[in-house]
């Protein structure tokens, strides 16, 4: 399978980055957040959104009502 040398070079230094923090996820995060605020770059935010249902969207589905059984003759 062909290998693309500049996705290969991103994840070797993605790679390298996590080692130096024994892939601890939790503190790989906190180093990219401490170079955001070291670059003095400034980054926007979003507050989270809930996601909207299309207007064409379908009611909601509600569960199909049992039939009463019938009496043993």
């Amino acid at each position: 399978m062909w290998e693309d040398p500049i996705v290969a070079e991103i994840r070797k230094i993605r790679d390298e980055h996590a080692a130096k923090f024994n892939y601890d996820i939790a503190a790989i995060c906190e180093d990219y957040r401490r170079m955001a605020k070291e670059s003095g770059r400034q980054y926007v935010t979003f507050p989270p959104r809930r996601p909207e249902a299309p207007a064409n969207a379908a009611a909601p589905k509600t569960k199909p009502k049992r039939r009463k059984k019938r009496a043993k003759s």
